[in-house]
């Protein structure tokens, strides 16, 4: 199976996290986004929005990171990244959808601004990341309430918990992650998740 992707992709990092949690064997073909190789009319003809990753799995191909790793936990073998019960798997995509609804959309914002300054040599809008941290607290307090208890959102580690992590790691290496450790559930299972040899493999670090 071959992965296109970049290493600094949240999205491609949701893929690897799940690739290492499944044992699964794999090409990584980066595409270095960047240089804007994800806009390339070869990387369009494989990801016609223009973004990464996407995956050929022997000729079957598919993008969207929460659709890959949906497929990836369907078709390999290893730990089950998704529950068996009918009520605990409309959980997790409940929590999918909250990841991508309402807390990623915030947090980006105040991750992208201090990443693009940065890129350009400006200082970053203090307003606009501030901005995002607000818009993350009321994901953040449903997220802790819901994990009162509960080592993850539905009892045991999936593709939900999977899916909040790249953005939770980038909160905590540009040291905007005050509302995380404001909140105890919420930290001790970003402790458990980002602690997972799955999730250090994804970020280069194991």
């Amino acid at each position: 199976m071959k992965l296109y992707g970049h290493p600094a992709s949240t999205c491609t990092r949701k893929v690897l996290c799940t690739l290492a949690e499944k044992g699964e064997a794999h090409e990584f073909i980066i595409v270095d986004i960047t240089k804007g190789e994800q806009k390339s009319p070869e990387h369009l003809a494989r990801q016609p929005f223009g973004v990464v990753p996407a995956i050929d799995d022997d000729g079957f191909a598919l993008y969207e990171s929460r659709a890959i790793i949906r497929y990836l936990d369907a078709t390999r073998g290893g730990a089950a990244l998704t529950p068996s019960s009918v009520k605990a798997r409309a959980q997790m995509d409940q929590w999918l959808s909250v990841e991508q609804s309402y807390f990623s959309p915030a947090a980006m914002k105040a991750v992208l601004e201090i990443w693009y300054s940065s890129m350009s040599g400006r200082e970053p809008d203090k307003s606009v990341i501030q901005a995002g941290l607000d818009g993350t607290k009321r994901s953040l307090d449903v997220l802790d309430a819901a994990l009162k208890g509960s080592e993850y959102l539905v009892g045991t580690f999936s593709l939900a918990d999977i899916a909040f992590a790249p953005y939770l790691q980038y909160l905590q290496d540009m040291g905007i992650d005050a509302n995380v450790k404001e909140r105890a559930n919420v930290a001790a299972w970003w402790t458990r998740v980002s602690s997972r040899p799955s999730w250090q493999k994804a970020i280069g670090k194991h």
